[in-house]
């Protein structure tokens, strides 16, 4: 409460990031592999995979109605990047190296810090998997 009795507001808190897609079933599994998070299904036209600290949701185009028919596109995105927070990106890249997944860009160290391995998801949309790996960066995501 504030100091006139009414309710502080709440601030604004990133809760998830959906993606849009022809296929939700491919997708929950590309990043169940990828996280090792099982996804949570609402129906089979909805998913959701939650960390810790935020969730990725997976919807089917069907559902795009719902918000605004041609709101949202599968497979359309090229500004984005979901970014997972990981104790070991080397032993992620080996992980999925060895099942198969395409890298787009291998381990390597960022100059902010961050040990980054780039993949494509099933639709296009790229991923990010890193490990902070300086001083600075490691002090920035401290658990």
């Amino acid at each position: 409460m504030t100091a006139d009795s009414t309710p502080a507001a709440r601030p604004v808190t990133l809760v998830s990031i959906r993606v849009i897609t022809d296929d939700v079933a491919r997708l929950a599994d590309f990043y169940q592999e990828l996280t090792a998070v099982p996804a949570r299904w609402f129906t089979p036209d909805f998913a959701e995979l939650n960390t810790p600290v935020g969730t990725l949701a997976i919807g089917s185009v069907r559902t795009v109605a719902l918000f605004g028919e041609g709101t949202a596109a599968p497979a359309a995105n090229r500004s984005v990047i979901v970014e997972f927070l990981v104790d070991d990106v080397d032993a992620v890249h080996d992980r999925l190296a060895a099942a198969g997944t395409p890298v787009v860009q291998e381990p390597t160290t960022m100059p902010w810090g961050n040990r980054s391995l780039l993949l494509r998801d099933p639709d296009g949309n790229l991923v990010n998997v890193f490990t902070p790996v300086t001083e600075a960066a490691i002090a920035k995501f401290a658990r």
